[in-house]
């Protein structure tokens, strides 16, 4: 039993891997993440800005001359975006200056984005389901049959939550490369590339179709030992149906072999009838 046990507890635990993952990468804003070009303030103030010389034209105008050009001009600031929000860092500042990612997006894929985190929801809630009928058969003893029912409900259940994972990651890839090029100017990247949360959601995707295929094998051994066993139970209660017990036979021999109470009486009758009797006797 305590082996029983220690083999269920384990399979509990990709599951809350699978949950774990999904729930920090949700949570989280670093799906994509990279940098952009942004113009550099104008000196006097903190470093690094754009130089700049004042003097006065033959008008008495004050004019301002900028010594750096080109790609002087600008600097590269590191951003990262998830489901929810778009953070980049603060020019000057230590902190970062966030705002929500469905403001960026554009209009027509707004209805997308509330999709994937739809999806995403529902994922969650597919592998919470999951990983309390499990452990419901961790906590609490039950019969062969409800142990069956709950791998089959199991491996469903975590099948269905990898495909909802699935779309929902390939729509927000697919949101974010077209907000990238259709976004507003002053979000648009230099540069991006996939961060940590979206390595979590997609590795939340591969346990869930772990744990699936696992709970059927465990479905599909169990019920064809649970076959094998009834097709045996079967054939045995056949056989001591067709084979009476040893004792059965003598019984039926010896009740063949002894003699007949009529036969007797019948010869204890023509003992006594007078010789010119007819030879009818007639017994009731």
């Amino acid at each position: 039993m305590d082996r029983a046990r220690r083999r269920q507890m384990l399979g509990l635990l990709p599951v809350g891997l699978a949950l774990a993952c999904s729930l920090a990468a949700v949570g989280s804003s670093h799906w994509c993440q990279g940098t952009r070009r942004v113009t550099k303030p104008l000196c006097p103030g903190r470093l690094p800005c754009i130089r700049s010389r004042g003097r006065r034209d033959n008008a008495s105008q004050a004019v301002q001359d900028i010594w750096e050009t080109g790609d002087d001009k600008f600097i590269l600031r590191r951003f990262h975006a998830g489901l929810w929000q778009s953070c980049e860092e603060s020019v000057g500042s230590t902190g970062e200056k966030c705002r929500s990612f469905q403001s960026i997006i554009p209009a027509e894929e707004q209805g997308v984005l509330w999709l994937s985190i739809g999806a995403e929801i529902m994922n969650i809630f597919l592998m919470m389901t999951s990983a309390i009928l499990l452990g419901s058969r961790v906590s609490y003893h039950h019969s062969h049959f409800h142990q069956l029912k709950v791998d089959a409900s199991v491996a469903i259940l975590m099948v269905l939550a990898g495909l909802l994972s699935m779309v929902a990651h390939m729509m927000y890839t697919t949101i974010f490369q077209i907000t990238v090029n259709l976004g507003p100017e002053d979000w648009r990247p230099q540069t991006w590339d996939y961060g940590w949360s979206y390595c979590l959601a997609w590795g939340s995707f591969a346990l869930c179709m772990t744990v699936s295929v696992m709970a059927m094998n465990r479905y599909t051994a169990a019920r064809l030992e649970f076959t094998e066993k009834q097709k045996v139970q079967k054939g045995s209660q056949h056989s001591q149906l067709n084979c009476p017990e040893p004792k059965a036979l003598e019984s039926i021999w010896e009740t063949e072999a002894a003699p007949s109470p009529a036969g007797s009486a019948l010869t204890s009758v023509s003992e006594h009838l007078p010789p010119s009797a007819p030879g009818k006797v007639s017994m009731c």
